[in-house]
């Protein structure tokens, strides 16, 4: 196979590995990451994995060391990269949510906005994009960078941090509290700008961008079957919080149709005793791996 037929893929290598190899197989891929390799075999032989760090990861798509690879906006940003952005992929380590990078100090400080800290000393992974947030608003502060642990720094070792939360327990458990939100973030497929002017490469990232949000869009949703009499059909469809108009199929009775719809999981348990007293039969729950919207 040509170089020009396969496709070098960036895997995220860290607290989102596990979550994107497990998308990816939700997808159709299976990624196997074994040991110390930074190589994963995948069942495709088009595709080239790498594991790489997502604060790495738009340098290396930029520089064309790889085609396409996965990454948050933040790091993106952080990097000043000029890639190709190819879809969003809201996903994470936790939960489905973007995540936020936010100015945080310690309870009992008394900082209440950014300007509050001007001369003093923020820490935080997100050095330049945070320094340029500063600059914009005039305010003179010194950044440092974090190796890590950056929650438990102030206020011995620096004043404030500007770090990522999902849910924000981290910071609570820590004793600080937000000031201000410096930007939302979500995972991005980005690729490089020559690869995706290539028409097999690119077919092949919007390809993969195709299933990966199908696999997104499938989780916590459910497909439902179900029976009804045409005279019930205008009281069953008001039950119905479809993700689209139901489908509606005539049966071999005329008096009767068929309707399957999409919803989510968490209103079955509400949804399918409102059926049933509106008169549906038959009613059919069934798990859904894709929903190409």
């Amino acid at each position: 196979m040509s170089e020009t037929n396969r496709l070098k893929l960036g895997i995220p290598k860290g607290s989102l590995q596990d979550a994107t190899i497990a998308l990816f197989e939700r997808a159709g891929w299976r990624i196997f990451a074994n040991g110390r390799s930074y190589f994963p075999s995948v069942d495709d032989a088009e595709i080239e994995c790498m594991l790489v760090r997502a604060q790495e990861m738009a340098r290396y798509v930029e520089h064309g060391a790889l085609d396409a690879g996965l990454t948050g906006n933040d790091w993106v940003l952080e990097n000043e990269t000029d890639v190709e952005y190819v879809t969003s992929l809201t996903y994470s380590k936790q939960s489905r949510q973007k995540v936020k990078w936010v100015l945080a100090v310690p309870e009992d400080s008394p900082f209440q906005r950014p300007e509050d800290l001007a001369g003093k000393t923020i820490a935080t992974e997100l050095v330049e994009f945070t320094k340029r947030y500063f600059a914009g608003k005039n305010i003179p502060v010194t950044v440092e960078f974090s190796w890590g642990a950056t929650e438990v720094k102030p206020p011995m070792l620096a004043d404030a941090i500007v770090e990522v939360t999902e849910t924000g327990s981290s910071l609570r458990a820590n004793r600080l509290r937000i000031i201000e939100t410096l930007m939302e973030s979500e995972t991005q497929l980005i690729a490089n700008k020559k690869a995706y002017q290539d028409a097999w490469k690119r077919e092949k990232i919007e390809n993969i961008s195709l299933m990966l949000n199908a696999a997104i869009a499938a989780q916590g949703r459910v497909g439902l079957m179900l029976n009804a009499r045409k005279v019930d059909l205008d009281v069953i469809i008001g039950v119905l919080p479809a993700l689209n108009s139901p489908t509606v199929s005539q049966l071999s009775d005329q008096e009767w149709v068929a309707l399957n719809t999409i919803l989510d999981e968490a209103l079955v348990r509400e949804v399918i005793p409102k059926l049933k007293a509106a008169g549906a039969t038959g009613i059919v729950e069934y798990p859904l791996s894709k929903v190409v919207l």
